[in-house]
């Protein structure tokens, strides 16, 4: 076999547990290792045949479903690029990720076809393919694969070749695209394996999107590896959630606090059987006590960590047996990963001393797509990188984040880079000077809030800069409320000084 990469995998599992069921979506339906590594190959077929070689993109805009995995598994089987698409964007970040990206396939659900028409109006894409069964005059993935016969294709891919790139925020305002490599992903995945101690006999839940580096890179793709179950569900509900747990006897559950809450929250909480539930991640921010509580009374703890969409996502985990001797910690490095900090200089720091977290291993990124010097910003001149995070180390090594350099603001889970929302409202008629900042929030753990400026004479209101912003910027970048001042406070330099915002209105 010459593809050393993720398109090898469907090869091994179909030959390895063949009649093991790979995937639980929709009423119930399943979908065996050897139908999923099939579907792949005619997958694989269609793309060969429309001219797609190595090193192409191919990009996906869809919710969980079966065709976004034999897509990603038919496109790395070619040595092609794989590019997930998060279906809350707005046309012109869809647009972006387009163009930029050089995308030569876009494959996306049927009801997203009215949010990609502006962006393929800017950027040509030579194929353009809807999800499932589509009609006989157009037809859909769905029908083309089950009528594509071929073989498995086994292109030369070696383990430091392109796999996916991942669009990620941007603090200039641009979304930068993280180069995952085939052994970015598969460290990831053996890091997942070690520290959630992933066996074939698990069956994780899938909940939270696929297009989210932490959902593919820390849950499906650990999970295929060993040749365990994924019930995969386009969507999440609290209490179909709740009903699928104990349907299917699922082991594993990874989501963000927002995902545990609502589950907790919801009126079949207390009744739902959910004995069979062993393994419990949480990413994005950290877990409130009062989850932690819900969740230990019914005998349950969490693994939490910190990550980013360039270490493919996983860089640290705290065990469940520590979430309290070490709460508010997230946790010590991967198996395979190393965390240090350094001070402004670059120089490492004593434990308890706060700097720059840095991260080394085989899961960090190759670089941003098409940009070199952002590339090569993110990495000190041994090869660390840079996560622009604060943080320091306990006497035991335990990570903990002080705070945040990119003054990044995270959401129910998704990542909202101030900068990127700060150019697009300062474009509003009026705005003469904006600073948006992360505020508290019970359901979202923090909202975005605009504080900002007028020009003489002017005078804005949130509802009008929510409905400029509507259709220029996914809705959860849109900030909640909009905060009139008379004045921005500045450093000498005139930079905002966010912390002075924070203070006065994130209380």
């Amino acid at each position: 076999m010459h593809n050393h990469g993720l398109g090898s995998w469907m090869a091994k599992r179909r030959l390895k547990s063949p009649d093991k069921t790979a995937l639980i979506y929709g009423d119930g339906t399943t979908m065996t290792y050897r139908q999923l590594a099939d579907a792949a190959d005619r997958v694989s077929a269609l793309l060969w045949g429309r001219g797609i070689r190595k090193g192409d993109r191919v990009a996906y805009l869809g919710e969980n479903s079966p065709e976004f995995l034999q897509v990603l598994f038919g496109a790395v089987q070619l040595g092609a690029v794989f590019v997930p698409v998060n279906t809350r964007l707005a046309p012109p970040e869809i647009a972006h990720v387009l163009g930029d990206s050089g995308s030569r396939v876009l494959i996306h659900d049927a009801q997203l076809a009215e949010r990609i028409a502006p962006a393929l109006a800017q950027h040509e894409v030579p194929h353009v393919i809807e999800t499932g069964d589509g009609t006989a005059e157009r037809p859909g993935l769905a029908r083309i694969v089950r009528t594509t016969t071929a073989g498995h294709a086994d292109a030369e891919v070696a383990l430091e070749d392109p796999a996916a790139i991942v669009y990620t925020s941007g603090t200039t305002g641009r979304a930068k695209g993280a180069i995952l490599t085939h052994e970015n992903l598969t460290w990831v995945s053996l890091n997942c394996i070690v520290d959630y101690d992933v066996v074939s006999t698990d069956v994780a839940l899938m909940i939270s999107p696929l297009f989210h580096v932490a959902s593919l890179g820390m849950g499906a793709l650990p999970v295929i590896l060993k040749g365990a179950t994924i019930v995969l569900e386009r969507g999440f509900e609290p209490g179909r959630a709740l009903e699928l747990i104990e349907r299917h006897g699922v082991t594993m559950l990874s989501g963000v606090p927002t995902t545990y809450q609502m589950m907790a929250d919801h009126p079949n909480w207390a009744t739902a059987d959910l004995s069979s539930l062993k393994k419990l991640t949480c990413g994005g921010s950290a877990v409130p006590t009062r989850i932690l509580n819900a969740y230990e009374e019914r005998g349950m703890s969490f693994s939490q960590g910190y990550g980013m969409t360039e270490t493919s996502p996983g860089a640290t985990a705290l065990a469940p047996e520590m979430t309290r001797a070490k709460q508010g910690s997230v946790g010590l490095p991967h198996f395979f990963t190393d965390v240090r900090i350094a001070d402004e200089q670059g120089a490492m720091v004593p434990r308890g001393t706060v700097g720059e977290i840095e991260i080394s291993g085989p899961n960090v990124f190759a670089g941003y797509h098409g940009l070199p010097d952002a590339t090569a910003a993110a990495f000190t001149a041994d090869g660390w990188f840079r996560s622009g995070d604060l943080g320091y180390l306990d006497p035991d090594g335990y990570l903990y984040i002080a705070d945040r350099l990119k003054d990044m603001i995270i959401s129910g889970g998704e990542n909202i880079y101030p900068a990127e929302v700060e150019n697009v409202i300062s474009d509003l008629e009026g705005i003469s000077g904006v600073a948006v900042i992360g505020v508290p929030d019970e359901r979202w753990g923090e909202v975005p809030w605009a504080i900002v400026t007028v020009r003489d004479g002017a005078s804005v209101t949130t509802e009008q800069v929510r409905e400029f912003l509507d259709g220029r910027l996914a809705r959860y970048k849109i900030p909640r409320n909009v905060v009139v001042v008379d004045e921005l406070p500045r450093t000498a330099s005139g930079k905002v000084r966010k912390a002075d915002l924070r203070a006065r209105f994130a209380r």
